[in-house]
């Protein structure tokens, strides 16, 4: 397993030691980058290296992303069997494949992320973490959290998916709702955190979340038989995904795990939040904060991403491109896959469905290109926000808190 070399800021390129927590870089506020001592794993088979590592034992049953310890840091893992999510061939569209990330721990992508970044968190000795989050990564580090016994404090926007608040309260997290959005929450943690004695494991403010996300690029190469596929649709709120799967192609690049031209990365936001694709049309190098933004997709209610600049970057050489898609669009794709696929996506889920779709009527994708399509989380974590949606209505009902206090 290897060994971590140094911490790399990803935009001025200034590198520090990895033996301590660390932030952002101190000379440019830019995200760090794990860099690792890959050299004895040049050239060697992934399918070996990687085949080896993924056999289950008693202690282990399930390798999930940790199938991928080779290029992750050599520590003993927080897990809740995380990763290794089906890749779902679509029933009506030949070339189209669908990453089921629903399938994670927590129901989301996130677990992959905080997974990671917990674990890391406990190597080092922490013991009091605290997030901004649109809901789902709150949810994820209070799973995580309660497993590697940290404290944990999350701040999200009021309006988030009531599944959120019920995962905080479940696994004992330390929950501050906001009358706002991410970027107030964001605010507050910043404030309160030197005081509080909080490390703020925000959206690429601390390197390891990037870290577990990459393993997203590994696992849709490898059921791609290591080989890339044409174009890869994300969701992009915060972008760490994006990031993480472009890391991913570098390493796998640098070891001789992969051939041939990168996949276009193709980021999609909702109409109602959308400042990358806004800075993507405009030309511009970083987006600008997006006021007043609203969409059902809470996860793509990001009005700022801290990563704007490296999402940019990713988009424009893989030739790929930013869109920007309305929620009747995304809720439209929401039923067509429900009811033609068996599969119901989450709202930012759907942004990459539809968006797969407008490429497609555009002319700006062939039916022949193969593409994965990531579902970033289960629509069954959003039935509040799907039922209103749908126009259903819960029926009048006793409580279970009525119904306890009567037992």
């Amino acid at each position: 397993m290897p060994k971590i070399a140094f911490l790399e800021c990803a935009l001025c390129k200034t590198q520090v030691p990895a033996d301590q927590p660390a932030t952002v870089c101190p000379v440019c506020a830019g995200s760090f980058y794990v860099r690792y001592d890959l050299s004895d794993l040049v050239g060697t088979d992934p399918r070996q290296v990687v085949g080896k590592a993924a056999v289950a034992d008693l202690k282990r049953p399930w390798r999930g992303m940790w199938r991928y310890e080779a290029v992750l840091p050599s520590v003993t893992p927080v897990t809740l069997g995380e990763g290794w999510t089906p890749a779902i061939p679509s029933r009506r569209y030949e070339n189209v494949v669908l990453k089921e990330e629903g399938a994670n721990p927590t129901g989301t992508f996130k677990a992959r992320g905080l997974a990671l970044a917990v674990t890391m968190a406990k190597h080092l000795g922490l013991t009091k973490l605290a997030v901004p989050s649109a809901g789902n990564a709150g949810g994820a580090l209070a799973a995580y959290a309660a497993a590697a016994g940290i404290e944990c404090h999350i701040f999200m926007p009021k309006d988030v998916p009531m599944a959120n608040q019920v995962e905080g309260a479940a696994f004992g997290a330390h929950v501050t709702l906001v009358d706002g959005l991410i970027s107030d929450c964001a605010r507050i943690v910043n404030e309160r955190k030197a005081a509080e004695g909080w490390f703020d494991v925000s959206t690429l403010k601390e390197p390891y979340r990037v870290e577990g996300k990459k393993t997203m690029g590994y696992e849709l190469v490898e059921q791609n038989g290591w080989e890339y596929p044409d174009a890869v649709f994300y969701p992009t709120g915060g972008g760490v995904g994006l990031i993480g799967m472009w890391k991913a192609f570098l390493e796998m690049e640098a070891l001789g795990w992969v051939k041939g031209k990168r996949p276009k990365m193709i980021a999609i936001q909702a109409a109602g939040c959308a400042p990358v694709a806004k800075a993507y049309d405009n030309g511009d190098e970083v987006s600008v904060m997006w006021k007043d933004a609203a969409t059902f997709a809470s996860g793509l209610r990001v009005p700022k991403p801290y990563g704007d600049r490296i999402i940019l970057d990713i988009v424009r050489e893989s030739g790929g491109t930013v869109l920007a898609l309305s929620d009747e669009k995304l809720f439209a794709s929401v039923k067509d896959w429900a009811s033609q696929e068996g599969v119901l996506l989450s709202p930012e889920g759907a942004a990459a469905t539809a968006g797969y779709d407008h490429l497609i009527s555009k002319g700006l994708l062939k039916p022949s290109d193969k593409v994965v399509l990531f579902n970033t989380g289960s629509g069954n974590k959003y039935t509040d926000v799907l039922a209103e949606a749908f126009g259903l209505v819960k029926p009048a009902q006793q409580t279970v808190a009525e119904d306890l206090a009567v037992r």
